[in-house]
């Protein structure tokens, strides 16, 4: 899903109309991101002094004469972006600052694949550090368009589901990481990245279905006055493999260019988005030409305030109805909601306990639910959650079932986070009427940390398996096999809990018993229930049929053993807090040593 993130011994070259090349960075070991200033005179850039530094971000002058370093002691630091001025309630005056792309060699995303970045800003002097966006797979490619609002990339996991990693979109939001809102999604290709916005009002981006190691794909468009409405494609596959668009004045982007077969290198072309005609500008075929920017004077973006207050450490979301919908498939009727279950996320690091093994299932994000809260009749909620934590919103059946889930969200210091629905289309206006859930009391979530329930199988679910299943689910009984006679053995329980299912790719990316993060669809629920418990919009899976418990042969499930069957299953099906490729390291691992 993310390109390779270094490009060691790359440097800054300035090029001149006559075609001379003047290296700007020729004391550092590699350097790369240039940003042009808005009055044309200084840049800002990413390098490194030796191989052995972590990525910093320094400013020069655009003839390279002058050099000054902003970030020092935070790990990689890459992507630095000008940002217009920024006012904050609770200071005297502005200031002007930037955005850069940054990460902790200690934090690894998601899937555990690759070290997680975030987005921050600072004052130009480097001082005033923040963390700006807070999903824990990764934010990069910040870009600040006209109205001063930011534009990036994020990596959205839909689904927790084996061989699924989701989608690379496009999102805008204030420059301080509030109001954060779809800007290119569901259109186009899987992965959408390195977006720069023209005085033209396009937001011009690379996208592609599998990034390959520079991230290179085809060329698309929006407006930024109606960009979920707007898609256009701008080149073809045969056209080649496009990195890096650029504005120029005149409303043409420089691009660099590739060919498709993956001979040569990139050179620099001039594109004209409204014709789609291409002309090359620059090359120089022993090396990659990437990242062109105009040394020219362009326009500061509008200032931006913020009600943003470091100093209270939670902050309220809340929806105007999650009935408002975008999504084709309208079934989701008022009343089927009941209740919101918030989950919070925990970063992974370099030393949890997860080990992927081989090619099998990536490890997820451990997560812990933060409470829960009604949802209102008119399918409202508001809460009060701890500012700058990671959190995915489910919403509930009245069998504590998640009918759907959003991806990873979160609320600033002291601010009121809304949306108007549960994917709306934020180009339409909502009704304007009050919303039951804000003339009421706000719901606060606030416990401690250390009372955060997690779910895992081995303290929560095995107790149920070996008090009510065994005796059906025994060597010689119905599959899965959860006990050998009398005893049950944890991780081959689990395990057999987690086969995989038989018949096509799509089928057999899903759990034979058990779909992680999917309660609803998982037959292991059904059978619980005694009926199948899936939704409209979820496919097949909606004429399967349930497998009921026989009645009589043991002891009944509690609602309570129900529900923790199903917490589990819809945080992730983990077991000990950690999944399914560790179990089978770990079984392989004892295997081998004769265990």
């Amino acid at each position: 899903m993310l390109r390779a993130a270094c490009r060691d011994r790359g440097r800054i070259v300035r090029l001149s109309p006559d075609g001379t090349i003047q290296v700007l960075t020729a004391t550092f070991h590699s350097a790369c991101d240039p940003d042009v200033s808005f009055d044309g005179t200084r840049c800002l850039f990413a390098a490194k002094r030796t191989a052995e530094d972590d990525w910093n971000i320094y400013e020069m002058t655009v003839d390279g004469s002058r050099f000054r370093q902003i970030t020092r002691s935070r790990g990689d630091c890459r992507s630095p972006r000008y940002q217009s001025s920024f006012y904050q309630i609770s200071e005297e005056e502005p200031w002007y600052q930037i955005l850069f792309v940054g990460s902790d060699p200690r934090g690894l995303n998601e899937t555990g694949t690759a070290v997680a970045t975030a987005i921050y800003s600072c004052k130009l002097d480097g001082s005033l550090v923040r963390r700006v966006t807070f999903n824990l797979s990764s934010d990069f490619d910040p870009s600040i368009m006209w109205d001063g609002r930011l534009l990036y990339s994020t990596w959205q996991r839909r689904t927790l589901q084996r061989g699924d990693r989701g989608r690379i979109v496009l999102l805008d939001a204030n420059p301080e990481g509030t109001d954060y809102a779809p800007f290119a999604t569901d259109c186009g290709l899987r992965i959408k990245h390195m977006a720069c916005t023209t005085p033209d009002g396009l937001a011009v981006f690379v996208e592609t279905d599998h990034s390959p190691w520079d991230g290179a794909g085809q060329l698309a468009s929006v407006s930024l006055l109606r960009p979920l409405h707007t898609y256009r494609r701008l080149t073809e596959p045969a056209d080649g493999l496009f990195h890096c668009p650029s504005p120029l004045p005149d409303g043409i982007i420089l691009v660099s260019r590739r060919p498709a077969d993956g001979s040569g290198t990139h050179a620099v072309y001039r594109l004209d988005p409204e014709s789609k005609r291409m002309a090359i500008a620059y090359d120089d075929p022993q090396r990659h030409d990437i990242q062109a920017t105009a040394i020219t004077p362009h326009p500061e973006p509008d200032g931006r305030s913020s009600s943003v207050l470091d100093d209270d450490p939670t902050g309220k979301l809340y929806c105007l109805s999650i009935y408002n919908s975008d999504h084709q498939d309208r079934r989701f009727v008022p009343g089927m909601a009941k209740r919101l279950r918030v989950v919070e996320g925990l970063p992974r690091t370099a030393t949890d306990r997860e080990k992927p093994v081989g090619a099998s299932l990536p490890e997820i994000a451990r997560r812990r639910v933060l409470g829960e809260a009604p949802i209102a009749q008119d399918g409202s909620f508001n809460i009060e959650v701890p500012a700058n934590v990671p959190l995915e919103l489910h919403v509930l059946d009245e069998d504590g079932i998640s009918l759907r889930s959003c991806g990873w969200v979160w609320t600033r210091n002291h601010f009121n986070q809304g949306c108007v629905g549960c994917h709306e289309d934020p180009e339409l206006t909502p009704e304007n009427r009050l919303a039951e859930a804000l003339d009421r009391p706000t719901v606060r979530l606030l416990a401690p940390p250390e009372e955060r329930p997690s779910v895992d199988f081995r303290r929560d679910v095995l107790p149920i398996v070996e008090a009510k299943c065994t005796g059906c689910h025994g060597s010689n009984g119905s599959p899965p096999v959860l006990a050998a006679g009398t005893k049950v053995d944890p991780e081959q329980a689990y395990l057999a809990l987690r086969s995989l299912a038989e018949g096509s790719e799509a089928e057999s990316a899903m759990g034979k018993y058990v779909h992680p993060g999917r309660a609803r669809t998982s037959p292991l629920v059904w059978h619980m229930f005694g009926r199948n418990t899936s939704r409209p919009w979820d496919g097949n899976w909606r004429s399967r049929p349930a497998t009921p418990i026989p009645p009589g042969e043991s002891p009944p499930l509690t609602h309570p053993e129900r529900e923790t069957i199903v917490r589990w299953i819809d945080l992730g099906a983990a077991f000990e807090g950690i999944g399914l490729s560790a179990v089978k390291g770990r079984l392989g691992e004892a295997e081998g040593n004769g265990g």
